[in-house]
């Protein structure tokens, strides 16, 4: 497989659908394992995998399919782990004709932005892998020295918890579907928010990460990464991706490395990123990946769309009859 535009040729050449949106799941979606069946099973998969090792030059596949947890879970390996098995699903589907049209719309939670961009037509992918390792270095290190926690919120509507987070100063990382909100921080900002939450009645989950991401904590690594965006060869999208920061569709390569720079201290607008493909008339969402966490994200969303995760083979059948 070459590392250019023709890695997906077949999606941006394919009939154009216009109700539908392609996801890309981000980190937390990992899992020992992911990626193995299609390693075996898809020629167009395993090729892409093999060039990402090639590339990377450590021992991804070794990392995705036998772990241990640990290594896997490290942010540095996560990241371009879950690009690669994401793209490497998006590969297998398409070899097999099961995804037969061109979306409208491409979107990834974080992370899966940068396998969004490639899915566009936008970054070649060995670009975006190294990219995407880069990123996952300077989170991992700026988490180190910039200590941060982050928090599920569940019950609480955006302005009561956006005014309990100014109280306590944390700050909202990922509004993730109605009710589903995630916040982060200093960790005594965190502890003082989720406490804060709690006695109004909300849940507040403590997540295991290395770092406040999406925070202003994140502002070292932002600076770092955004000169690794200004080089990296970002064209304009054949497909518009619909922007973390922005929740609008974005296709000029300027306004692409603008919300790349702005997304790694920008909340993610997940939410409203669905509710607005929606209301451009997305009905049908396909995640490509593995975890399924965003068909979960969409389906509490938007009750009423068709929602489908992707995660190697077993899904190919049922996609396919999407277009029959």
């Amino acid at each position: 497989m070459t590392a250019g535009p023709a890695d997906f040729a077949a999606l941006w050449q394919a009939p154009p659908d216009p109700g539908l949106a392609l996801l890309f799941p981000g980190q937390g979606s990992q899992q020992v394992g992911m990626g193995r069946a299609l390693y075996e099973a898809s020629p167009p998969a395993r090729q892409l995998m093999e060039a990402a090792e090639a590339a990377l030059g450590i021992p991804l596949l070794r990392i995705m399919f036998e772990g241990p947890a640990d290594e896997l879970t490290d942010t540095a390996n996560a990241q371009p782990a879950i690009f690669t098995a994401s793209l490497a699903s998006l590969a297998a589907a398409l070899q097999a004709g099961a995804l037969a049209r061109r979306p409208a719309f491409v979107a990834g939670h974080s992370l899966g932005e940068y396998t969004a961009l490639v899915a566009a037509g936008a970054l070649p992918f060995l670009e975006a892998l190294r990219l995407v390792r880069r990123r996952g270095e300077l989170m991992a290190q700026a988490g180190r020295e910039r200590p941060g926690a982050m928090a599920a919120i569940i019950g609480l509507d955006d302005g009561r918890l956006e005014e309990l987070c100014r109280e306590a100063g944390a700050q909202v990382c990922n509004y993730n579907s109605p009710g589903q909100t995630v916040i982060g921080g200093a960790p005594e900002a965190v502890s003082a928010a989720m406490e804060r939450a709690r006695s109004l009645g909300a849940k507040a989950v403590p997540l295991r990460v290395s770092g406040a991401f999406h925070t202003s904590l994140m502002e070292p690594a932002a600076v770092e990464l955004a000169r690794a965006i200004d080089e990296a060869p970002i064209g304009d999208a054949l497909v518009p991706l619909v922007g973390n920061a922005c929740a609008r569709p974005l296709t000029a390569a300027a306004d692409l490395k603008q919300e790349l720079k702005a997304q790694l201290t920008s909340p993610v607008f997940w939410r409203q990123s669905l509710e607005a493909m929606a209301a451009a008339g997305a009905c049908r969402f396909l995640e490509m990946g593995p975890g399924g966490v965003l068909a979960g994200l969409v389906r509490r969303t938007l009750p009423g769309a068709l929602v489908l995760a992707v995660d190697g083979t077993d899904n190919l059948e049922e996609l396919a009859k999407w277009w029959t």
